[in-house]
């Protein structure tokens, strides 16, 4: 994109990637949403409706609607670590809608899914902030090149969002430092 200074480029690609990496993230923490509501398939939709996109599938109103679904859905939610699992679901289909603004809060589109399902994770074992870490640990292994390529483009997370932000800033740090400790990510794609 020419223009703006405060503009990113962005392909469809690359925001398939990200779309990509954020279902593979929510994915993981799919049950718990389920094991709480089995009746509710909303959160599912909108994990499926961001695969279809990763896939080569149109961004549009399956995606939007999807996406306010999973977040009504956590709303219903009978248990914290359900409710972070459908907001998981939620970032998963908003993923494809990051935008190319040089703001700090645009990378909440790209470690949404994988911050949320974290905290799920987190909840689900006790509130045990040794599951979220692992949990970033895995997310961090699930990152393509160009998922980290997209992230670098934007000013670090913001320093707000209580856990779930911790959570961001840990994944935001750890996927930035890759590049500069180890000059290269290994290309692991889940789901794809």
């Amino acid at each position: 994109m020419a223009g703006d200074a405060s503009e990113i480029a962005l392909s469809k690609q690359e925001l398939r990637e990200v779309t990509a990496f954020a279902a593979a993230c929510a994915d993981v923490v799919l049950e718990v949403f389920e094991t709480d509501r089995p009746d509710d398939a909303r959160p599912r939709d909108a994990i499926g409706a961001a695969w279809d996109f990763a896939r080569g599938g149109e961004r549009g109103k399956r995606l939007r609607d999807t996406a306010w679904a999973a977040l009504k859905a956590a709303g219903c939610a009978g248990t914290p670590a359900a409710c972070e699992a459908a907001r998981a679901a939620m970032a998963a289909a908003g993923a494809a809608y990051l935008h190319p603004l040089a703001e700090a809060t645009q990378v909440k589109h790209i470690l949404g899914a994988a911050a949320h399902a974290a905290r799920a994770a987190e909840l689900a074992a006790g509130d045990e902030p040794g599951t979220g870490a692992e949990s970033v640990r895995q997310a961090l292994r699930r990152a393509t090149p160009v998922v980290v390529e997209v992230l670098e483009r934007f000013p670090a997370a913001p320093e707000r969002g209580g856990r779930v932000g911790e959570l961001t800033r840990m994944l935001d740090a750890g996927l930035r430092s890759l590049t500069r400790t180890e000059g290269r990510l290994p290309i692991r794609r889940e789901g794809a």
